[in-house]
Formats: structure tokens, C-alpha cells, sequence
């Protein structure tokens, strides 16, 4: 099967866990990357934040008309995590190839666990926002995605709600713009690094999910949006294990 199939494939799969579940979707882009496409674990990681960069605004666009994003929380959420996105996205390229893909194993396999888990997202208004922790949680997002290169829906849609304070429907709106900000920081950090995007491969794969993603919120208005992300996380999980044996063999 030619590469440009094999992306449009990936892509529109991608596009489609994305637009059903709202968030963690894109992380399947690294592994679809690197075992259908070829791609080395680093060259993934820069591929899938073009993806994650150009699907996120598509759909920040249509969150902003519905009014769903709260650009001030976003801003400052954003911004903990600007150096610690450039930083990671400048060392990503230096990392030995098994360390990439086993800590994105890790990282895949806890979106995993916690999609099994929605009650995570739900914040407890006894718990004061701190600061402190709103950098904390905004730096953290940022690194992972400049190193793994995936947007950090997952991580962000709860942090907004139990840190920031966000209600949930506002977390996930709000998240889009802080993934876009991190994934764009990242992808400037690594362009001095040459390794070049194969722009062949990755333009088709995010047309593809961008398309995919309003296929996936037709299927959320059909199926339960709680057997989508069970399902979602079944697969995942077996990816990172897939994933997580290739990192140690």
C-alpha cells in the first residue's frame, strides 16, 4: 500500500477519535507515524505537531464562534508552558530513539487509564486554584508536548477544570488554545535542528484528519460518548503496550 494511502488512512482514523472524543484523539499520531509511515521516533514527534498544530486550530476556530474558550485562563496556561515546550522541542531530536518511544508508551498508556476514568475531570469546587500550581501544571503540559510531540488534550481538558477551574464543556475549548500555543513554540524550537518535514506524507495525513474530525462528531451525536472513549482507550492501551515491548526488545 502506497505512503499516500497509508496516510489518508491514518489521517482520517486520527481526525476521527479527535472530532468524537473532543481531545486525546491526536495522540494516536506518533504511533501511526512511526509503524505505518516509517517515520523515526523523532521525525514522528515533528510530523505530529503539524498535525496536532493545524487540527487544533481548525477546531479552536469552531469552539471561539460557540464562545466555549476563555482566552485569558488559556493565555496564562499557555505561557507557563512556552519554555518548557521550546526546550523540550530543541532536545527531543537528541534523545536516543527507544527513550522517545518508550516515554510516549507511558504517556499513551496513562491517557489510557485516565479515559477509563472521566470522574478525574471533575473538579471539586472545596479545592482552591493556586498559582503555584497553574504554572506547574502549564509547564508540565508544555514539555511533553515539545519532547513526545503530541497535543496533551488528555492532560490538559483535566488540569483546566481541577487547576484553572474550568467547567468541563470550557476546559475543552479553552485546552485547544493552549495545545496550539505549545505545539507552534515546539515545532520553532526544532526548526533549526534539520531534520526536515516530509511534507508528502504529513499534508495528506492532516487533511485527512482535519476531514476525519467532523466525521467524529457526526459519530458522537450518534453513540454514546462514553462507549467512543472506553473503546478509545482499549485500543490506545494496546498501542502503548505494543509500543512500550518494541522500546525494551
Amino acid at each position: 500500500m502506497s505512503a499516500l494511502v497509508l496516510g489518508l488512512l491514518a489521517g482520517a482514523v486520527t481526525g476521527l477519535a479527535l472530532g468524537a472524543l473532543g481531545g486525546g484523539g491526536s495522540v494516536l499520531a506518533v504511533p501511526a507515524l512511526i509503524y505505518l509511515l516509517g517515520f523515526t521516533p523523532a521525525a514522528a514527534a515533528t510530523a505530529s505537531l503539524v498535525i496536532v498544530a493545524v487540527t487544533s486550530v481548525t477546531a479552536l476556530g469552531t469552539h471561539a464562534r460557540e464562545g466555549t474558550v476563555r482566552w485569558r485562563a488559556g493565555a496564562l496556561f499557555a505561557a507557563a508552558g512556552l519554555v518548557p515546550a521550546a526546550v523540550g522541542g530543541a532536545v527531543s531530536g537528541r534523545l536516543p530513539p527507544g527513550v522517545l518511544t518508550g516515554a510516549f508508551a507511558v504517556i499513551a498508556a496513562v491517557a489510557a487509564l485516565r479515559m477509563l476514568r472521566p470522574s478525574a475531570a471533575v473538579r471539586n469546587d472545596d479545592v482552591p486554584v493556586r498559582p503555584v500550581r497553574v504554572v506547574q501544571a502549564g509547564a508540565g503540559l508544555g514539555a511533553v508536548t515539545g519532547v513526545l510531540g503530541v497535543g496533551g488534550g488528555f492532560l490538559a481538558v483535566p488540569a483546566l477544570v481541577n487547576v484553572v477551574g474550568l467547567r468541563m464543556r470550557a476546559a475543552v475549548g479553552t485546552s485547544l488554545l493552549v495545545i496550539t500555543v505549545n505545539s507552534l513554540v515546539a515545532l520553532a524550537a526544532r526548526a533549526g535542528s534539520g531534520a526536515p518535514v516530509d511534507w508528502t506524507a504529513v499534508a495528506p495525513f492532516t487533511a485527512a484528519a482535519v476531514l476525519g474530525a467532523w466525521d467524529g462528531k457526526r459519530l458522537a451525536a450518534k453513540v454514546s460518548g462514553g462507549t467512543l472513549q472506553r473503546v478509545f482507550a482499549y485500543v490506545l492501551l494496546a498501542v502503548a503496550l505494543f509500543m512500550l515491548g518494541d522500546a525494551v526488545a
